[in-house]
C-alpha cells in the first residue's frame, strides 16, 4: 500500500529537524534558529491553553496537534543548558526521541482530518445506479417518544405494510421486546386490508406466531373501526408461555382451542384440596349460549393427567363444568350405611350414596312436591349392587313406616335375609304374580276405606297422620325375566303396568329391577314413562359403558351427558409400550365397581355416585326399625274375602289365574287356559305360537273364537 504524501513529508521534516535541534543550541546560543524554535513552542503552549478553555468537542485533538512544537522547544531549551552535547550525548538522544515520536504519531497529517481519506491504492467502490424509491409519505412530527420513532423507522424500511402508519408503540411492563403498536390506514377513510401477522412480524424480526392482530374499539378522544388496528408483538411472553405457562394459558392453548378437548371454553380457576387428594378445574364456555362439548381423554392429555384410571371425572352444569382429578379412585371407597343417613327427612328424602366430590346424594321414599308415593327403578347386571341398594332403600322406607314386599325370580341369600325385616318376601314368578295381584286389589280396597276424621275415602297423602293405612312398596327383582315367564309372565307384566299407573293414588309404589328398561324386555312405554316421572332411576353397571349410557338415557326425558362406569377401576403403572417391548404382562390391579351407579335426578341430570353399603354378613337390624310394618287388619280381611291373602308359596290353586278345564268340551278336557284368553302353558301357550303368515293368523283367530 503506498504511503500518503502528507505523511511522507511530515516524516521527512522530523528527520531533518532533529539534527538541527541537537546542534544549533551548542554552536550558537543566540542563533535565530533557537529563537524561532522557542517562539513556535510558545505558540504551541498558547494553542494548548485556548483548546483547554474552549470546551468544544475535539480539544484533545487540538492539544495533540500543537504538541510537536512545544516538545521541540523543550528539546532546544534543554540542549542549550547542557555542557556540550550533555552526558552520554543527551542532546542527541532527546532530538532522536522527538523525531521518533513525531514519526510515529504524525500529529499534523493525521489529526488535522476528522475523516481519513482512503488509501491511494484502494480504489473507491463504484455503486451500480438504482432506481430511487418513492419517498414515504411525510409525517409531521407529533412529539412521539423514542420507542415509537424507532418502530416507525423499521416500519418505513419495510415499506409501510398494509399501507398503514404507526400511531403509537407501547412497551409492555417488565418486558424487553414485547410491545403493542397502534396502526391506522395511511389514507383517511380507507379500511386496513391485507395486513397479516407475518407482515407485522417481519420488520421487528419475530416469529409470526408472536403477533396477534386485534380490532380497536372506538373510545372517547380516539377513533376506531376498520381503519385502525392493534398489533400485539409478544416474543418474550410467548417464549415464557411455551416453557412455563400458567394454568389459564395452558388451558387456552391446549384445551379451549378449536382442536382442544373442550373447544370454546376458558378456565375460571384451579384449586387443590390436599385433604381429599383432588384437584378441581372449574371452567365455563366463553359464549354462555353454547353447551360444553368435552372429550375427557383429550383434556387429560392436555393437562398431563392420567386418562384411564378412573380418577378423572367431569360434571356439567349449563355452560359451566367441573373436572375433578383425584389422586386415588374416589368411588373405590366404601360408605357404610347408618340409620342416621337412611332416616328420611320431612320431605321424604334420605342419603343413598355419595358422589365423586364427596357430596351426599339423596333419593325419595315419597314425592313431597306431588303429595304422592314414589316409584323406583333399579337397573344393573348381576353382582353390580342392586340388592345392596334394595337393602338401604327398604330400610329407609321401613324407617318411614312403610310396608315392604319383595319378590324375586330365584331364591338367594341376600333376599332371604331381607325377608326377616319386611312384611313379605318370596322367590319365584308365581309369588311375584300373587303379590302384584294383591297390591292391585289393595287399590280397590283403599279406594273405599273411610278416613277417621270425616268418614270419607281420600287419596293417599304422605305424612298425613289421619291416613288409615301405610304406604306399600312392592319390589320386583329381575322383573324383566319374570315378565317373560311362560306361565305367569303375562299377569306380572299386566298387573305391574296397572300398578305403576294407578298405585300412586292409593299409597302404593312399584319398584322393579332388572337389566333393561326397554319395552321388548318387559317394560311398556307407558310403564317406563310413569316410573321415570315418579322416581329417581338408579343404573348400576350394565356390562359396558355403552350399555350403561343407553340404559341411563332410556330413563331420562332429555338425555344429558351420562358418566361412564368401567368394569373395574385400575391405575396406570408404567408404560404399556415399554411392557410390550419387554414382553411383560399388564399389572392386575383392578378394583370392582360394584355399588357404583348413575342416579338420574329430578332435572334429568345424571350423577355418578357410590351407594351406601349394607353388610349382609352382619346383623341388619341396626338399619331397620325394631318392629316390622304390616298391613291393617281391615286390609288383610278384605284381601282374604277376595281369596288373595294366604301363603303365596303354595302351588297354584284351581281357578286362581285361569278357568279350570271344561269336562264337556269335545270330550278331551280342553282347557280354557289355552283357548279362553288365559296364559298358555310352557308347551302350547298362546305366546309360544308364532304367526308367520296370513294362513296362520286366520287359524289363530279361529282357535280364539272356537270357530
Amino acid at each position: 500500500m503506498a504511503t500518503p504524501r502528507s505523511v511522507a513529508l511530515e516524516r521527512l521534516a522530523y528527520t531533518l529537524a532533529a539534527p538541527v535541534l541537537a546542534v544549533a543550541p551548542n554552536l550558537y546560543s543566540d542563533s535565530p534558529v533557537n529563537q524561532v524554535v522557542q517562539l513556535a513552542g510558545a505558540a504551541g503552549i498558547g494553542g494548548w491553553v485556548l483548546a483547554a478553555k474552549s470546551g468544544e468537542p475535539g480539544a484533545g485533538r487540538k492539544i495533540l496537534r500543537w504538541s510537536p512544537l512545544v516538545l521541540a522547544a523543550a528539546v532546544d531549551v534543554a540542549a542549550g543548558h547542557t555542557t556540550g552535547f550533555g552526558p552520554y550525548g543527551m542532546d542527541w538522544l532527546l532530538a532522536a526521541g522527538w523525531a521518533a515520536a513525531g514519526y510515529l504519531v504524525m500529529p499534523f497529517s493525521r489529526h488535522t482530518r476528522r475523516r481519513h481519506r482512503p488509501a491511494v491504492a484502494a480504489p473507491a467502490p463504484q455503486l451500480a445506479p438504482a432506481e430511487a424509491p418513492e419517498p414515504p409519505p411525510v409525517v409531521q412530527d407529533d412529539g412521539a417518544d423514542l420507542l415509537t420513532r424507532d418502530a416507525r423507522v423499521l416500519w418505513e424500511q419495510a415499506g409501510m405494510p398494509g399501507r398503514t402508519h404507526i400511531v403509537k408503540a407501547t412497551r409492555h411492563p417488565g418486558q424487553r421486546h414485547d410491545m403493542t403498536i397502534l396502526l391506522r390506514a395511511s389514507e383517511t377513510g380507507r379500511p386496513i386490508t391485507g395486513l397479516s401477522e407475518a407482515a407485522v412480524a417481519a420488520p421487528f424480526g419475530v416469529h409470526s406466531s408472536d403477533v396477534v392482530l386485534a380490532e380497536v374499539a372506538i373510545q372517547p378522544g380516539r377513533q376506531g373501526g376498520p381503519g385502525w388496528m392493534e398489533a400485539h408483538i409478544t416474543p418474550d411472553a410467548n417464549q415464557r408461555r411455551r416453557t412455563k405457562p400458567t394454568d389459564q394459558e395452558r388451558w387456552t392453548d391446549r384445551v379451549g382451542g378449536p382442536k382442544g378437548g373442550a373447544p370454546g371454553s376458558e378456565l375460571v380457576h384451579k384449586t387443590r384440596d390436599d385433604e381429599r387428594g383432588v384437584t378441581f378445574y372449574r371452567a365455563k364456555m366463553a359464549d354462555s349460549t353454547e353447551t360444553p362439548r368435552i372429550d375427557l381423554a383429550k383434556v387429560c392429555r392436555a393437562l398431563n393427567l392420567p386418562e384411564d384410571d378412573s380418577c378423572v371425572f367431569v360434571l356439567i352444569d349449563g355452560a359451566e363444568f367441573l373436572i375433578s382429578a383425584f389422586d386415588e379412585p374416589p368411588l373405590s371407597q366404601i360408605f357404610s350405611a347408618t340409620r342416621e343417613l337412611l332416616t328420611p327427612d320431612a320431605k321424604g328424602m334420605y342419603v343413598c350414596g355419595f358422589t365423586i366430590t364427596g357430596q351426599p346424594v339423596k333419593t325419595m321414599v315419597y314425592q313431597h312436591d306431588k303429595n304422592a308415593p314414589a316409584h323406583g327403578l333399579t337397573l344393573g347386571v348381576s353382582r353390580s349392587g342392586k340388592t345392596q341398594f334394595f337393602a338401604i332403600h327398604m330400610a329407609a322406607q321401613s324407617l318411614d313406616g312403610h310396608v315392604v314386599w319383595l319378590s324375586t325370580v330365584r331364591k338367594d341369600e341376600k333376599t332371604t335375609v331381607l325377608g326377616r325385616y319386611i312384611d313379605r318376601q318370596g322367590s319365584n314368578a308365581l309369588w311375584m304374580a300373587r303379590s302384584l295381584r294383591a297390591a292391585k286389589a289393595l287399590c280397590e280396597i283403599r279406594a273405599d276405606m273411610p278416613w277417621p276424621h270425616d268418614g270419607q275415602p281420600h287419596d293417599y297423602k304422605p305424612g298425613d297422620p289421619r291416613c288409615p293405612y301405610r304406604q306399600l312398596n312392592v319390589y320386583g327383582d329381575e322383573f324383566m325375566t319374570a315378565a317373560q315367564d311362560a306361565d305367569f309372565g303375562e299377569f306380572i307384566q299386566k298387573d305391574g303396568e296397572d300398578l305403576t299407573v294407578t298405585g300412586l293414588k292409593y299409597g302404593i309404589g312399584f319398584n322393579p329391577a332388572g337389566q333393561s328398561p326397554f319395552a321388548h324386555n318387559g317394560f311398556s312405554t307407558e310403564m317406563k314413562d310413569n316410573l321415570r316421572q315418579n322416581s329417581r332411576p338408579v343404573i348400576f353397571n350394565m356390562g359396558s359403558p355403552g350399555a350403561t349410557r343407553k340404559a341411563a338415557e332410556g330413563t331420562m326425558e332429555n338425555a344429558y351427558d351420562v358418566p361412564t362406569i368401567p368394569a373395574r377401576y385400575s391405575r396406570n403403572e408404567g408404560s404399556a409400550i415399554e411392557r410390550a417391548m419387554r414382553g411383560e404382562a399388564d399389572p392386575e390391579n383392578g378394583v370392582s365397581t360394584g355399588g357404583v351407579a348413575v342416579i338420574v335426578l329430578d332435572n334429568g341430570r345424571a350423577v355418578l355416585m357410590r351407594s351406601l353399603y349394607a353388610d349382609f354378613d352382619t346383623n341388619l337390624s341396626k338399619l331397620f326399625p325394631d318392629e316390622v310394618n304390616r298391613l291393617t287388619d281391615y286390609e288383610i280381611s278384605e284381601l282374604e274375602k277376595r281369596g288373595l291373602w294366604f301363603d303365596w308359596n303354595e302351588p297354584v290353586r284351581p281357578g286362581e289365574f285361569w278357568p279350570e278345564p271344561d269336562e264337556d268340551d269335545e270330550g278331551e278336557g280342553r282347557s280354557r287356559r289355552r283357548g279362553g284368553g288365559g296364559r298358555g302353558s310352557k308347551g302350547g301357550g298362546r305366546r309360544s305360537e308364532q304367526v308367520a303368515s296370513p294362513r296362520q293368523a286366520l287359524e289363530a283367530i279361529k282357535s280364539l273364537t272356537d270357530a
